[in-house]
């Protein structure tokens, strides 16, 4: 039971999760790294590196060729760019017997979309934050978050812009899309959806310190509502596999969700580290079609993630 992880660039945290979870699961089993770079710093993480085509190119039968002829059972995408196209052939996938950890086609969209994800969310009762393509439509505030409209991360943001300079911000961006500006404590939470569409398991975590959009430092903390409110919430969409939830929540205890990213994110090795095994759910499910005998059983203690570079030294052997 070999693993293939894509866009493997310099997540090494994530590698060593997967294969720590190879290795549970299936202890001869392989993990197969693949990037467009052949520089790409988690090639030297994983047991076999695939310097893997731009995804705009890859065409599916050079992938399940690749899967076939290395034993590779499973994939799992780390990219936004690349969910789409993996999405796109899921099922194409698993009749080769190849499983991927990623969401539906119409999941993906909405999650990739922030407002198309505002529409249905909204539409199905749950509290995410105001979202329109013209500032015109957010007329009860006066202060503004604008960032493009498709795809995850934080370039290029505009956070706590007034209405003018909100205008003149959006100019730089390609499709800009508008929010109110809510003030509360940001809080990530990851969520592992089972195929059948059930949580098996959910974490809380406070994003203490943010660079660039992601997490360096981050704390567990035990914040029942939110866990429930964003388990009702993935179960609704129908996701699958790990995401990851962004929700306010301001002074007068409101939640308001920003986005839901349908991958594993960069800080959420911390939850994994507190028992949300998502990795080894994942990989269990893929051998033996569910994972009813694994329990989630959550850190008694909440635990701190602190993230930092690190070095590593190898031996060369050939000339």
């Amino acid at each position: 039971m070999n693993v293939l992880v894509t866009s493997i660039s310099k997540k090494v945290p994530l590698l060593k999760e997967v294969k720590r979870a190879c290795l549970q699961v299936d202890e001869n089993s392989l993990l197969f790294g693949a990037d467009t770079d052949k520089h790409a710093i988690g090639r030297y993480f994983v047991d076999y590196f695939w310097l893997m085509p731009p995804i705009n190119q890859l065409e599916i039968e050079e992938l399940i060729d690749y899967c076939m002829s290395n034993k590779i059972t499973a994939i799992i995408p780390t990219r936004d760019g690349e969910l789409p196209y993996f999405s796109r052939y899921r099922v194409h996938l698993e009749k080769h017997g190849i499983v991927v950890m990623v969401s539906g086609v119409q999941q993906i969209d909405h999650c990739l979309d922030k407002l198309s994800f505002y529409i249905v969310s909204h539409d199905i009762g749950f509290p995410v934050i105001s979202t329109a393509s013209k500032i015109e439509e957010l007329t009860e505030w006066d202060s503004f978050v604008i960032k493009e409209r498709f795809g995850a991360g934080s370039k290029e943001v505009g956070i706590n812009l007034n209405k003018e300079d909100a205008v003149k911000h959006a100019t730089i961006l390609k499709d800009p899309i508008f929010q109110p500006f809510i003030e509360g404590e940001e809080y990530s939470v990851d969520i592992y959806i089972e195929k059948q569409g059930q949580v098996k398991g959910v974490i809380a975590r406070k994003r203490e310190l943010v660079v660039h959009g992601e997490s360096q430092i981050t704390t567990t903390v035990t914040f029942p509502e939110i866990e429930e409110m964003c388990s009702r919430f993935v179960e609704a969409l129908k996701l699958y596999g790990h995401v990851v939830m962004q929700v306010i929540v301001d002074k007068q205890r409101n939640f308001h969700i920003i986005e839901c990213n349908p991958r594993f994110g960069g800080a959420s090795t911390l939850s994994l580290a507190a028992g949300l095994d998502s990795f080894t759910w994942f990989l269990t499910e893929v051998k033996y079609g569910h994972v009813d005998h694994l329990p989630f059983e959550r850190s008694s203690v909440e635990i701190k993630q602190i993230r930092y570079p690190q070095d590593k030294i190898i031996e060369i052997h050939d000339k």
